[in-house]
C-alpha cells in the first residue's frame, strides 16, 4: 500500500473511532509533520455564537461535555479548550479566561486567558503534537514595548550593544552546555527559562524566543513568539500580556452571567478515588504520563508532584508499543476492539469487517474495553484490562493495559491534550 493510501486509511480509521471498533494495533503508520499557523499579531472578535459560525469547532474526540464558570474572571470554559487548559496547568500556567470563545482574525476558534490566547486549528489534529496552542501575540508585545516614547515625545532608543532584542551572531550564537540558540530567530534559551520551556512543551505553546533574557521592572524577563516569561527568586511564570492589554489584541473581556452553570472545580471531573492515595483536587501544574517499557510502569505527574505509580502491560513483540512523545487524543468510555493477526501474531488490520486482504488471517475481539484513551496514530491506547491480572509483563497488541481502578481514575484525571511519553532503554 502506498503512502497516500496508508495516510487516507489512517485518517479514516482515526476520525471514525467513535463509530467503529479499533484494535490494539502495532502496525507502523507514516509520521505527519506539524502544520504551524501563519504568524499574526492582531485579533478581532467578540463573544457570541454568530461570530463563531465560520469557525471550525473541535469535532467529537471525547472532550468534556461540560461548560464551567470561572468566578475569578466571570467567564466560561468548555469542551476541548477546557480540556487543554486543565491538561496544561489551569490558572497556574495560563491564568483564568478573560473572554468567551470567539473567531480570531486568522479564522481560528479562540479564547483569551490572562496570559495568552488558546486556539484550535483542525490542521493540527493530524499530528502527534498539541491540537490547541497559544496564539502568536509575543511579537506585537515586543513592538509595543520597544516603541516607548518619553513624555516629551522623543522615542527611547535601545543601546544596540546591549539590546536584548538583537539576535546573536558569530561566536555569540554558538551552542553551549547550558545554552542553546534558536536557529529560527537567533536568540538563546538557557537556565531556568529553558527548564520551564522544556517542561511546558515550549515549542508548541511559547514558540521560539524573540529576545534575550533581560531585566525589566525588577525581574528577569524573556519574550517568545506567543508569550513572555518572568522570573524572580527562582520562580518562573508567564506574564499576563492579554490581561494587561486586551484592547491590543481585540479581546472582549465583558463578563457573562453564570446562570445555572456550575462553578469550576476539579472535583467535577475527578470523582473516583486515586488508588495511589494522592488527592489531586487541590493540585496545580501541567499533567503528564510517563510509561516505561523497560520496567512496565506508568507514572503520572501534576507539576512536580507524582500523582500515580503503577504496573502496566505494554505491547508484546511483534506489536511493541511505540516509543515517543504523544498526547491523549481520543477518549471513549467503552469500546469493542477487534482485528486480524498474521501467523506471526502481528496485527495487520483493525476492525471486524473481513476483506480480501484479511482472508485466512486469525481474528480477535475484546468487547466493552473500559476507559479508552488513544495517544498515537497506531491506535494504541491506555485502557482498563479485565481479562488478565499479569501487570508488569508485556501482554497487549500495542496498547497499555491498566488495572480497572487505575484506568477509571486516569480517565477522569487526564483530559485531552495530556502529555504521554513512552520510553525504552532510558529514552
Amino acid at each position: 500500500m502506498g503512502r497516500t493510501a496508508r495516510l487516507k486509511l489512517m485518517i479514516a480509521c482515526f476520525l471514525l473511532a467513535l463509530a467503529n471498533p479499533i484494535a490494539e494495533t502495532g502496525v507502523a503508520q507514516p509520521t505527519l509533520d506539524s502544520a504551524l499557523p501563519a504568524e499574526t499579531t492582531s485579533f478581532s472578535g467578540s463573544s457570541g455564537l454568530d461570530d463563531l459560525n465560520p469557525v471550525l469547532f473541535p469535532v467529537e474526540f471525547g472532550q468534556t461535555e461540560m461548560t464551567v464558570f470561572v468566578e475569578q474572571t466571570g467567564h466560561t470554559v468548555e469542551g476541548m479548550i477546557l480540556d487543554y487548559w486543565r491538561a496544561n496547568g489551569q490558572a497556574s500556567v495560563y491564568g483564568n479566561p478573560i473572554s468567551e470563545p470567539y473567531a480570531a482574525a486568522n479564522g481560528l476558534y479562540s479564547q483569551a486567558f490572562e496570559r495568552g490566547i488558546l486556539q484550535y486549528n483542525p490542521d493540527w489534529t493530524m499530528t502527534d503534537d498539541p491540537w490547541i496552542r497559544l496564539a502568536p501575540i509575543g511579537r506585537a508585545s515586543v513592538i509595543d514595548k520597544r516603541n516607548v516614547t518619553r513624555a516629551d515625545g522623543r522615542r527611547i532608543a535601545a543601546d544596540r550593544r546591549t539590546d536584548a532584542f538583537t539576535p546573536l551572531t558569530g561566536t555569540d550564537a554558538l551552542q553551549t552546555a547550558d545554552s542553546r540558540v534558536s536557529s529560527a530567530t537567533g536568540f538563546s534559551l538557557s537556565g531556568e527559562f529553558a527548564s520551564w520551556y522544556d517542561r511546558h512543551e515550549g515549542p508548541f505553546y511559547l514558540g521560539e524566543p524573540i529576545s534575550q533574557p533581560h531585566s525589566a521592572r525588577g525581574v528577569t524577563t524573556q519574550y517568545f513568539e506567543n508569550g513572555q516569561l518572568l522570573s524572580s527568586n527562582d520562580v518562573v511564570w508567564m506574564a499576563p500580556l492579554t490581561r494587561e492589554a486586551p484592547e491590543q489584541f481585540g479581546i472582549d473581556t465583558t463578563p457573562v452571567s453564570q446562570g445555572t452553570m456550575p462553578t469550576y472545580s476539579e472535583d467535577m471531573f475527578v470523582e473516583s478515588a486515586n488508588p495511589y492515595g494522592v488527592d489531586t483536587s487541590d493540585l496545580f501544574g501541567r499533567r503528564s504520563i510517563v510509561i516505561s517499557i523497560d520496567d512496565q510502569t506508568l507514572r503520572a505527574y501534576q507539576g512536580e508532584q507524582l500523582v500515580l505509580e503503577t504496573l502496566v502491560s505494554t505491547g508484546l513483540t511483534p506489536n511493541d508499543t511505540e516509543v515517543g512523545n504523544f498526547h491523549v487524543r481520543i477518549k471513549r468510555p467503552s469500546q469493542t476492539m477487534s482485528g486480524f493477526t498474521s501467523n506471526t501474531g502481528e496485527v495487520v488490520a483493525t476492525g471486524s469487517e473481513a476483506t480480501a486482504e484479511t482472508s485466512g488471517l486469525s481474528t480477535y475481539e475484546v468487547e466493552d474495553v473500559p476507559h479508552v484513551m488513544y495517544f498515537n496514530y497506531q491506535a494504541e491506547a491506555l485502557h482498563g484490562a479485565y481479562w488478565h491480572d499479569n501487570f508488569g509483563n508485556q501482554m497487549s497488541h500495542g496498547c497499555v493495559n491498566l488495572q480497572l481502578d487505575i484506568a477509571t481514575f486516569l480517565y477522569e484525571w487526564a483530559p485531552l491534550g495530556t502529555s504521554v511519553t513512552v520510553v525504552k532503554d532510558g529514552f
